[in-house]
């Protein structure tokens, strides 16, 4: 009997393999479902690459924190009309109604607003109100840039106010009657010392000295008024053409020389 029940219980080294492998299935398994399932359930919340919100968001995220503008500090300040102060300030705030801004074009939302008056809503967007800083944040904006906003806004929900205008510059012949008169002789030099910079080559929009095509239209205005450019800067050009202990006279020879090089007649 003995004999009879170690042959029963003796197992071969395959039947050993195949009984270890059989215990291993199972766990093995396992495993495969739960790291299967555990990558579908990643693969559903892939994050959103390609809706219109994502894309913005990306952008947003990686836009510069600032952006670097060269400024001539002598350059005069061109003011913006009212449409492009709202573009380049109100619409964050206006456009989509954020922080209680009235949104642009809704009437509902301008008309209690309006009804106080143009001269309130100005005296509202130069000091702040509720959630809007002083001149809609930006510190650079003129009394009359901020003016031309409100109105901007206001007329596109209904309102008839009257943005203010540009001031008419000041008459040239009063500039150049202070000057002395023009000796183009003596202009030749004062030209070289501090003219000839932007002149000789046309840096900055300036007219090459004896290109008569780029003077013409610029000598059809008269004497009188390239002699008030000349003082008080215009575009790109600062007063005295950056020398500000230029005397007048100087600057009327210079101005002389440049103009009849340009073939123009004093």
């Amino acid at each position: 009997m003995a004999d009879s029940h170690a042959k029963m219980t003796q197992a071969t080294p395959q039947e050993i393999i195949i009984s270890v492998l059989a215990g291993l299935f199972a766990p093995l398994l396992a495993i495969f479902l739960i790291v299967m399932l555990v990558l579908s359930i990643q693969d559903k919340h892939l994050p959103d690459t390609t809706s219109e919100a994502a894309q913005k968001a990306t952008l947003d995220r990686i836009k510069p924190f600032a952006h670097l503008v060269a400024l001539d500090a002598n350059a005069p300040k061109v003011e913006k009309s009212g449409q492009e102060v709202f573009e380049a300030v109100c619409t964050t705030c206006h456009t989509p109604g954020a922080l209680g801004a009235p949104k642009f074009g809704n009437k509902g939302d301008w008309g209690p607003r309006i009804s106080q008056g143009y001269e309130t809503l100005i005296k509202h967007a130069l000091e702040g109100i509720r959630q809007m800083p002083p001149r809609g944040g930006d510190g650079d904006l003129s009394d009359t840039e901020v003016a031309r906003a409100v109105a901007y806004m206001a007329d596109a929900a209904g309102a008839k106010f009257k943005a203010p205008e540009a001031a008419a510059p000041a008459a040239p012949a009063a500039a150049a009657a202070s000057a002395a008169k023009p000796d183009p002789s003596k202009g030749k030099a004062v030209y070289e010392a501090n003219c000839a910079v932007c002149h000789a080559t046309g840096v900055a929009g300036a007219p090459k000295m004896g290109d008569k095509a780029a003077w013409e239209p610029r000598v059809s205005q008269g004497y009188a008024t390239l002699y008030s450019h000349a003082l008080n800067g215009i575009r790109g050009m600062p007063a005295k053409g950056g020398n500000a202990g230029l005397s007048e006279a100087d600057l009327a020879n210079a101005v002389g020389f440049l103009m009849t090089q340009g073939g123009g007649k004093l």
